[in-house]
């Protein structure tokens, strides 16, 4: 058997400019954080000659084209995988909750996948090919940015160029800014679902009509995101925590579809008790809530709780994808 986890990130400045409606004509910037949050995949050679496939359900088929589960059947099918193979996930965090977990799974199970054909493969061809499938194959409109951080973990930049490729970076950090980074940072779950499709599709749709308006919103968003790096990498939290903020007005413009009066409210919540800046994670719309707070975070966290937000405590994963297990 042999056992994979990928982290979920946190993203921290820059979203949405690692989608090609964008980045092919602009050029992307951004920077994010994996977490120890993991989505892991299993994969075992089946006795039996059909595939069985269990998520939040199971499948049991006797053809590729058979299974229901877009990512897995693709994974198999680029991978040449067709027959007597059995295939299992779980996962730290709800899907649909903005922390990247499609394409976590997908870099998990291609990691897996590759293992079980005892293929050595690096980060980078392992996020091109979850991004192959889900936006080229599945035609979702995902950027670059979840795939890339599952491979990889750490905090890391990405610098997309009009052609797609992508440099990355690794952000350097002295001990006190990685304490303050971890402390002064609040990840909440507001237990509201949403499909980030459905979130990203007006931003996608007007970036790729060529919305100037549109583009310059994100223009903005890739200026914040590089502020936001330049903060991060110097050692100054406090600074990245008041552009959150500013982050946060703007990207309320891109879509009706990224906040509501509810979150609104929470939002303005954190700030009456201490906040500095927050920001939904991934499209928006719901899901995990990060807040920037350096003092009374113990005031924030029992207004939050009062509110009925759930806290997930995290730390860095620095590791990225990698293989727990593999004794086939």
């Amino acid at each position: 058997m042999i056992i994979v986890r990928a982290p979920l990130r946190i993203p921290l400045g820059g979203g949405g400019t690692d989608l090609p409606s964008y980045y092919e004509k602009r050029g992307g910037a951004l920077i994010s954080a994996g977490i120890n949050k993991y989505v892991y995949v299993s994969v075992n050679k089946r006795f039996e000659q059909s595939i069985r496939v269990s998520y939040s359900k199971t499948e049991i088929v006797d053809k590729l084209d058979e299974i229901e589960h877009p990512i897995v059947r693709e994974a198999l099918r680029l991978l040449g995988l067709d027959r007597q193979i059995e295939i299992t996930t779980v996962a730290d965090i709800p899907g649909n909750s903005g922390m990247g977990s499609s394409s976590t799974f997908a870099v998990a199970l291609l990691l897996a996948l590759h293992t079980y054909k005892r293929e050595h493969v690096d980060p980078r061809r392992l996020a091109e090919e979850a991004y192959h499938i889900e936006r080229e194959i599945l035609h979702e409109p995902v950027g670059k940015q979840d795939q890339y951080l599952a491979a990889y973990g750490g905090i890391t930049t990405m610098d997309i160029g009009r052609d797609g490729e992508v440099e990355v970076g690794n952000v350097v950090m002295s001990e006190q800014t990685h304490d303050d980074f971890e402390s002064n940072l609040l990840l909440f779950y507001t237990g509201i679902h949403r499909k980030a499709s459905e979130v990203l599709a007006a931003q996608d749709k007007g970036a790729k009509e060529s919305d100037e308006a549109m583009l310059q919103r994100l223009d903005t968003i890739k200026d914040i995101g590089m502020k936001i790096r330049s903060c991060v990498t110097q050692g100054d939290i406090r600074g990245f925590g008041a552009l959150m903020h500013t982050h946060w007005e703007m990207k309320r413009k891109l879509s009706s579809k990224v906040s509501n009066a509810e979150i609104d409210e929470w939002y303005e919540l954190a700030r009456r008790n201490g906040a500095l800046g927050g920001k939904l994670m991934g499209a928006g719309g719901g899901g995990f809530l990060l807040i920037y707070c350096d003092s009374e975070k113990a005031r924030l966290r029992s207004a939050f709780a009062a509110a009925g937000l759930r806290e997930v405590r995290f730390h860095v994963d620095w590791e990225g994808a990698k293989v727990l297990a593999n004794v086939i």
